[in-house]
């Protein structure tokens, strides 16, 4: 199959965002990995937490590297504000989603920081109703955090984010 320039030129932008988040997904799991610790010598605690992420300001960048439009591909990059349920500054909401499905769902990856450390979140998120996107890490107070964060936008650019969080102690972590 021969290729004109254009396609050429997509294809080869295609494969290096494909390589790069193939390499990110290997150093998450590499990282987990390293911090794996004995089921048995650990404790885990359920803790709900409500965050309104804010579209409405911050920085919010479309990326068209699979062409104008909404196709597969495009990416958006975002550092948007994070708030509690008071609509009340607590942190930040930054990362990425590659469009997969154009009018359907993108694949995304973001990090909510928050005073006490950060969560990381991974999976697809959908145009319209609630997403289920897996925790997949956390740094400080959310150190292996594990659960699901429950994505749902409420009409205003604003996105009301419902994190339930498995956080995991051993027991040289715990209090005596």
């Amino acid at each position: 199959m021969t290729m004109n320039p254009a396609q050429s030129r997509t294809s080869r932008r295609s494969l290096r965002l494909g390589v790069a988040l193939l390499l990110t997904a290997f150093a998450c799991a590499a990282h987990a990995d390293g911090h794996a610790r004995s089921a048995s010598d650990a404790t885990t605690e359920e803790i709900t937490l409500v965050t309104i992420a804010d579209a409405r300001s911050g920085v919010g960048q479309a990326i068209a590297t699979g062409g104008p439009g909404d196709l597969p591909g495009n990416l958006f990059v975002f550092d948007q504000p994070l708030l509690n349920s008071r609509y009340e500054p607590i942190g930040t909401n930054s990362g990425y989603c590659v469009r997969t499905l154009p009018g359907k769902h993108s694949q995304c990856l973001w990090t909510l920081t928050l005073a006490n450390g950060t969560i990381t979140v991974a999976g697809s998120e959908a145009d319209a109703g609630t997403s289920l996107i897996p925790v997949i890490g956390g740094t400080g107070a959310y150190l292996m955090a594990g659960g699901m964060l429950a994505t749902t936008p409420n009409g205003d650019r604003t996105y009301t984010q419902v994190l339930t969080l498995l956080l995991h102690a051993t027991a040289s972590e715990r209090e005596p």
